[in-house]
């Protein structure tokens, strides 16, 4: 048997050797004693336990008024309606931990569960005829499902608050092109409530590029505090070494079908997972599916759901939300005004022209938070934008007014815009609504952009809005475009709340 020559390394790159393997053998790596999945799951399914039977019983109560053993119809519906409505989360697997913890998919499936929850009942009552007081099934299920929603919500709010303070990571190695790696961790190192710390990289051997591409990619992992572990055919070998709990692999012309087939192989011996990149990486969730052509394994990418009856619904939960909101806000809306009068010279409501849907113009309304000729004073203030290469930002703009400060601080100065979701042209979620001259500029990505309607909130919002950069700021409106769903916009709605509490990026 040949033992390959591992090819020279530059003098820069910071490479951690590798201990020598038996030939044809690779180390085996205990799975660790703990995992936080485990911890994690315990505080959902505790949460889930008191969330049913608090509102099973509590709707009982509230119904017949007292627990006791009466009619063998109402002990089994006490005890059946909790049984049915675990195995439908069961069922729709509410409990698998690569759906705990991020994203929208865990409140969706809770959903589902419940409603699935609710057609067994009903499907059983009318087939044998059950005698099953209604008023108790419609007040627990809806009950029990909000209550549900809440405390995983707290479940999700404590493990990402103990990922900020260190706890509950999973090690991964990153393995990939030079750019792409360093954009990875870079993005990894930013949003630590996912969980992950890189515990280092594997790149291209060296002379596979270019001096300059490899020598910026190394001085951005070295500021990052990232090691090289070695060449991308390390891999298996590093993520062995280092028991790290996933592998994750990026596009790259040097990852083939047989090295990706090896890495699994390999990473059997071990507890870690391996993670695949798509070259479509803000394609997520129900569009992307591996299916068979041609005896093949291909990703398949189903088409946004962009028209058709799903948009008549958004639509309509848009303008229907919005009427709801601006009944309820009337009185906040008017001391808005009145302030907003009070304070300095001028009309109330800013009318601005902005960008919609295809391309074309709409008047955006806001409360007017700057002094009257903001506008003739922009050009003035050009060179002390905080923006980004695209979108005008000051921290301390002096054309705010004392009123618009806290407005803008508390984002009540976009309230005005419900009236623009009533009227069709914005919805409540969605990206952020650019100008003319932003449009100007745009290049065939950021257009795409323009195929759903603008937001009142987005993922803008709730991802720091001024603070981001124009290129982040463009992917997370391209990820909200590629993947819409009703549960991603409740997800953004709520989050929303916060992201107005702490004011984060919003001047």
């Amino acid at each position: 048997m040949t033992t390959a020559v591992p090819a020279p390394r530059p003098a820069d790159a910071v490479v951690v050797p590798l201990r020598a393997e038996p030939p044809g053998r690779l180390r085996r790596v205990p799975p660790p004693r703990s995992h936080w999945t485990t911890t994690n799951l315990r505080r959902v399914v505790a949460g889930d336990v008191a969330a049913v039977l608090l509102s099973t019983v509590t709707a009982y109560l509230v119904r017949f008024g007292h627990v006791d053993t009466g009619p063998l119809s109402d002990v089994l519906m006490l005890a059946g309606l909790p049984a049915v409505w675990f195995a439908a989360l069961f069922a729709n697997r509410a409990y698998e931990s690569r759906f705990l913890g991020l994203g929208s998919e865990e409140y969706d499936r809770v959903v589902r569960a419940s409603v699935f929850t609710l057609a067994v009942v009903a499907t059983t009552s009318w087939a044998f005829q059950l005698d099953i007081a209604r008023g108790y099934v419609l007040l627990s299920v809806p009950a029990g499902t909000l209550l549900l929603l809440v405390l995983r919500y707290l479940v999700r709010q404590r493990l990402h608050a103990e990922r900020g303070q260190g706890l509950h990571m999973q090690s991964v190695v990153v393995a990939g092109h030079h750019e792409g790696v360093v954009a990875m961790v870079r993005q990894m190192s930013s949003a630590s409530y996912h969980g992950m710390r890189v515990a280092g990289v594997c790149l291209p051997a060296a002379g596979s590029v270019p001096p300059a591409v490899r020598e910026t990619s190394l001085q951005g992992l070295a500021a990052l505090g990232v090691p090289v572990l070695g060449d991308l055919d390390d891999t298996a070998a590093v993520a062995l070494r280092e028991g790290v709990d996933a592998v994750a692999v990026l596009p790259t012309p040097e990852v083939d079908g047989a090295f990706l087939r090896r890495l699994g192989w390999a990473l059997e011996e071990t507890h870690a997972a391996l993670y695949l990149a798509p070259a479509v990486t803000e394609v997520v969730g129900p569009r992307v599916a591996i299916r068979p052509v041609c005896g093949l394994p291909l990703l398949h990418l189903e088409r946004p759901e962009l028209t058709g009856a799903r948009r008549v619904a958004k639509g309509t939960v848009d303008r229907a939300g919005a009427a709801a909101a601006l009944l309820l806000l009337a009185p906040v809306l008017v001391g808005i005004a009145l302030a907003v009068r009070l304070d300095s010279r001028g009309p109330v409501l800013f009318r601005q022209e902005r960008v919609g849907l295809e391309g074309r113009s709409f008047t955006m309304l806001k409360f007017r938070s700057m002094v009257v000729d903001a506008e003739a004073r922009l050009q003035a203030l050009a060179g002390s934008s905080e923006g980004n290469a695209v979108l005008f930002k000051m921290r301390h703009d002096p054309r705010v007014t004392r009123v618009g400060a806290v407005l803008r601080r508390l984002s009540l100065d976009e309230l005005p815009q419900l009236l623009n979701v009533l009227r069709g042209d914005m919805s409540l979620v969605g990206p952020r609504p650019p100008l003319a001259r932003e449009v100007a500029v745009y290049g065939d990505d950021a257009r795409r952009k323009l195929i759903v309607k603008p937001g009142l909130t987005g993922l803008w919002q709730i991802n720091g809005r001024s603070d981001l950069d124009w290129d982040e700021s463009l992917r997370l409106d391209l990820r909200y475009v590629e993947n819409w769903s009703f549960a991603y916009d409740f997800m953004i709605m709520w989050k929303t709340v916060g992201a107005v509490l702490r004011s984060r990026g919003a001047y």
